[in-house]
């Protein structure tokens, strides 16, 4: 199953691929079923998961930052 497949939720490029395999599938109602639409699949998989590892990136790096701006606050704290 895939992530919400929302247009705004998503970069151009993915749109893109979720648009053409969404043709595909209207295009090839039956065929799907055997993989007709099996690579365009497969790139918009990878697009989706190139987004979903870059928000993870910048996820973590966020956390940290806060992180370091609690343990400052917290020190000042101990501190004062």
């Amino acid at each position: 199953m895939h992530v919400d497949l929302a247009p705004h939720l998503h970069s151009d490029e993915c749109n893109e691929l979720i648009k053409q395999l969404k043709d595909c599938h209207v295009t090839h109602d039956v065929a799907k079923f055997w993989g007709a639409c099996n690579d365009i699949e497969r790139l918009m998989t990878r697009c989706l998961r190139r987004e979903r590892e870059g928000r993870r990136q910048r996820n973590a790096e966020r956390g940290i930052l806060q992180r370091e701006k609690l343990k400052s606050r917290s020190a000042k704290e101990e501190t004062a």
